[in-house]
């Protein structure tokens, strides 16, 4: 159940952008579309995984997402409340990393990696109430 919205089936891109917006941050994923303010974040999905289990059926499923932000402020602080916001809603952070300050743009470029277990149904059918 989701820590943001109470519900069960957000996927990991949904919940990351309600937990994103409550800070106000302009969020985009794959890329910046618009013209991009002077700090945003960019979700960018990495790999899907099943954890293993004794029978070799799936039954979580495990995403990662990268969050590049970019800021042409102090990015210390902003990294730190999302860190400490994406940990409240029981979000692992896997990495975290300055990447660069790009001297083109005058944007500082921070990445954080975050992964959260998912349920997955192998068969949505057999989820159903049964008479």
């Amino acid at each position: 159940m989701s820590e943001l919205t109470g519900a069960t089936d957000l996927s990991i891109l949904a919940e990351l952008k309600l937990l994103i917006q409550r800070l106000a941050i302009p969020v985009q994923t794959g890329g910046y579309m618009k013209a991009p303010p002077a700090t945003f974040l960019v979700l960018i999905p990495l790999t899907e995984s099943f954890p293993e289990h004794a029978d070799d059926e799936p039954q979580l499923n495990q995403p990662e997402v990268r969050l590049s932000l970019y800021t042409k402020g102090s990015y210390t602080g902003l990294a730190n409340t999302l860190v400490r916001e994406l940990l409240r809603s029981d979000f692992s952070v896997i990495n975290r990393q300055y990447i660069e300050y790009e001297s083109d743009t005058g944007y500082h470029h921070y990445e954080i990696d975050v992964t959260k277990v998912y349920p997955f149904i192998l068969n949505p059918a057999d989820s159903s109430d049964e008479e």
